[in-house]
């Protein structure tokens, strides 16, 4: 199983440059992101794998974190450092963080 962080931990994560996959479906991902995740939805994960950069650690994010961790549990099975992030993007914007809107430069 893979691990799992909380939202205060993934945020210092994310500060320092952290590898993030948003697991939601493509309109989910439109209508608000953490800024620099790469759209990777459950139906085609494997497209933002090359993405990847070996050896780092990637943060998985959803709506709420359970999408976040059955991906997260898959991607540590083939041997990739995959944390789930606890509360998924609506707790992170919840917490008044940074969301963006729309599609960015890094979605797939």
């Amino acid at each position: 199983m893979a691990r799992e962080v909380d939202l205060e931990t993934f945020a210092d994560f994310w500060k320092a440059g952290a590898v993030v996959l948003d697991v939601r479906e493509p309109e989910e991902y439109r209508a608000g992101h953490v800024p620099g995740a790469f759209l990777a939805p459950l139906s085609t994960p494997a497209a933002a794998l090359p993405r990847v950069p070996e050896g780092r650690t990637v943060y998985v994010i959803c709506a709420s974190g359970n999408r976040s961790q059955w991906a997260a549990d898959r991607l540590a099975a083939v041997g990739m450092d995959a944390v789930s992030v606890a509360g998924g993007t609506r707790g992170w914007a919840g917490a008044g963080r940074p969301v963006v809107t729309g599609s960015a430069p890094g979605a797939i």
